[in-house]
């Protein structure tokens, strides 16, 4: 218990660090972190039946968030992501010349399915903090926290009063009085970042809570789903006492694109 609560100190440390201190860290840290959770991913889902090309798919992972996040830094154009043209087609060409696999396309799937599954959240997650033009951290930084609250709440709740299992065939320990409780504690969240960064309403700010804490449970769960289906326990060991980073970050990678669809249509539309 000791481990595991200096390990999340220093997690939560270093994760608002990322985000408050300067631009070129919170794209460089999360950069960094997605290539961690893309590793984390191709180790568990190869399996006899197909094997991801974990080099090619890290890489065409890293230079691809790392150029989105230079656009968006300003440093580069935007047209400077075709070039990860050559990489795409070499993930399809690359399985030509390896002899052993007797199923070549599975290998291809899971090697894409990793970089839409966790390059692109990571990618709408960085989008966060550029959505005034500038880099401006408010909004990566709350949704952070309501992510931590939501997290936080559900599991006490349904530690001391959940009963009613909400997942039992994919997590049997999660509760429809956790998921309850989630809400509300990022709800709380939500009322305490409106009163300090109105860069969004007091509704606006719980709309991205709901959000968070409903599509938040819902990439846990994915995450779990894909774990059990390869019987592993934790996707990684980084970090002692809480497993992997995909562990730590499941919930942003479904939580993100409906968080980040929502500002774009109804707040910098």
């Amino acid at each position: 218990m000791r481990t595991r609560a200096i390990t999340g100190l220093i997690f939560v440390i270093v994760v608002l660090a990322s985000i408050i201190l300067n631009a070129y860290l919170f794209v460089g840290f999360f950069t960094v972190v997605s290539a961690c959770c893309l590793y984390e991913y191709y180790r568990i889902a190869g399996d006899s039946q197909g094997r991801p090309n974990l080099l090619l798919g890290l890489v065409a992972g890293v230079i691809a968030l790392g150029l989105y996040g230079a656009c968006q830094l300003g440093m580069v154009s935007f047209s400077a992501l075709l070039g990860m043209t050559p990489l795409a087609l070499m993930v399809l060409i690359v399985p030509l010349y390896q002899k052993h696999s007797d199923k070549p396309f599975a290998g291809i799937a899971y090697t894409f399915l990793g970089l839409i599954y966790v390059i692109v959240p990571f990618a709408l997650f960085v989008t966060l903090g550029f959505l005034s033009g500038a880099y401006h951290y408010p909004l990566p930084l709350g949704f952070m926290l309501i992510l931590w609250g939501n997290d936080t709440g559900a599991y006490l709740v349904g530690r001391f009063l959940g009963k009613l299992l909400l997942f039992e065939r994919i997590s049997p320990k999660k509760t429809w009085e956790g998921l309850f409780g989630g809400i509300v504690l990022a709800f709380i969240v939500a009322l305490v970042l409106s009163h300090y960064y109105p860069v969004l309403n007091v509704w606006q700010w719980i709309a991205m809570a709901l959000l968070i804490s409903v599509f938040g449970t819902f990439g846990d769960l994915v995450e779990s789903m894909l774990k059990r289906s390869q019987q592993v326990k934790d996707s990684g060991a980084i970090l002692p006492g809480h497993g992997g980073l995909l562990d730590r970050f499941d919930g942003l990678l479904l939580a993100a694109p409906m968080v980040l669809a929502m500002l774009k249509l109804f707040v910098y539309s």
